[in-house]
């Protein structure tokens, strides 16, 4: 199978922000962006796996700024990082003053997309991914680190819900804006 490129399928997704997405707050509901975050990395995954792909983990969703309706977003995604079957987009979100031209950072995010068979429904193959630069070979590394991190803080987890003891832990609670109203 040959590598592709980067650049063969960074994608970016442009919509204007229109009333319709707006919270109650007049800003410009997380879900939204969520939703259109999901799309560009489907595109950029599926143009590099060349088939049908599905989201199976979205790492880093802090909104760092508020989206404003009337604002332009656009999504900037492509593949830092593939394994056998899988891929991981990076996509940055931009908000732009059509007025004014400024632009914003918005977030940040990664979303860990797995190439499917279209027949059989497993997974399936993709092409090795083509670094041609510094910082694309900086994103491939960083991608493999954040991997390793998320596995072991994932163990680290399942090993603290299998240890804690309710009862033993309640003094943990004594700091917190929690109300125990049950008989432990």
């Amino acid at each position: 199978m040959e590598p592709k490129p980067v650049s063969f399928s960074q994608t970016t997704i442009t919509e204007l922000m229109i009333p319709s997405y707006a919270n109650f707050g007049g800003k410009i509901h997380g879900g939204i962006l969520l939703s259109l975050m999901d799309k560009v990395a489907y595109a950029c995954a599926a143009k590099h796996a060349g088939t049908y792909v599905v989201t199976v983990a979205v790492e880093n969703v802090e909104f760092l700024q508020p989206v404003e309706v009337g604002q332009l977003v656009s999504l900037l995604a492509s593949v830092n990082y593939v394994g056998k079957s899988s891929l991981i987009v990076g996509i940055r979100v931009v908000a732009e003053s059509i007025k004014t031209g400024e632009q914003v950072h918005t977030n940040t995010s990664y979303f860990t997309m797995v190439a499917k068979d279209e027949v059989t429904n497993q997974p399936t193959t993709v092409p090795p991914l083509l670094l041609e630069t510094r910082d694309e070979v900086r994103r491939f590394l960083e991608a493999m680190k954040r991997k390793e991190l998320r596995k072991i803080h994932r163990t680290e987890l399942d090993n603290a819900k299998t240890s804690l003891e309710v009862a033993e832990s309640l003094n943990l609670l004594m700091n917190e804006r929690a109300v125990v109203a049950c008989e432990l």
